[in-house]
């Protein structure tokens, strides 16, 4: 266990998080913007997650709670067939990229990882699901790059693949002024009750 579990709280969410080489070939995508839009807060590769469930800021006796029903609802989950596809920003300053696959699927496991996270008695502010990854943000009074560097991959249509774990997630936000980052706090293979070995179709 990391030391984010020695803290009296934890700031945490549920997600998926896409493969390496998915994630390299978006970054790739994205390099003009890097050198371009250097005042935009990139956030790391290695954070880029869709998230099913923000559960905010919890006390850390609650994450043993919430590891066996997750253990389970991800034991008896097939991987979704996923992609990352075009690209847009909420409020003019946040920059994300979208998914595409599975969708009704990756509504469903939200339905059920929020469902399981009321069953262990963890209260939560309830969000719409809107699937994607959030790649920057642009600084206050900044309203124009977000929205440029979303028209300029727009385009985008990543390769397919499959999800592998069911994470839960704990981060700094809010801790102070500097980057947000993100560590599992465990996660969990999905399928893993599945006798048949079978792995979904991924276009």
């Amino acid at each position: 266990m990391n030391d984010q579990t020695q803290a009296a709280t934890l700031r945490v969410f549920v997600a998926l998080a896409p493969p390496d080489d998915a994630k390299r070939e978006l970054a790739e995508e994205l390099r003009p913007a890097y050198d371009s839009y250097p005042h935009m807060r990139w956030n790391r590769i290695e954070d880029w997650h869709i998230t099913l469930a923000f559960l905010g800021e919890l006390p850390s006796g609650t994450v043993p709670v919430l590891r066996s029903a997750l253990a389970g609802l991800a034991a008896d989950r097939r991987p979704l067939g996923l992609a990352m596809r075009g690209s847009g920003s909420f409020d003019d300053r946040v920059l994300w990229s979208g998914i595409d696959g599975d969708l009704d699927e990756l509504y469903r496991l939200a339905a059920d990882v929020r469902g399981v996270v009321r069953e262990c008695g963890v209260s939560f502010v309830e969000r719409p699901l809107r699937p994607h990854l959030t790649l920057a943000r642009a600084r206050r009074g900044d309203l124009t790059s977000a929205g440029e560097i979303a028209e300029g991959i727009a385009a985008f249509s990543g390769r397919g693949w499959s999800t592998e774990r069911l994470h839960l997630v704990g981060s700094n936000a809010a801790r102070g002024r500097g980057p947000i980052h993100y560590r599992d706090i465990e996660a969990w293979s999905f399928g893993a009750r599945d006798s048949t070995g079978s792995r979904p179709d991924v276009r």
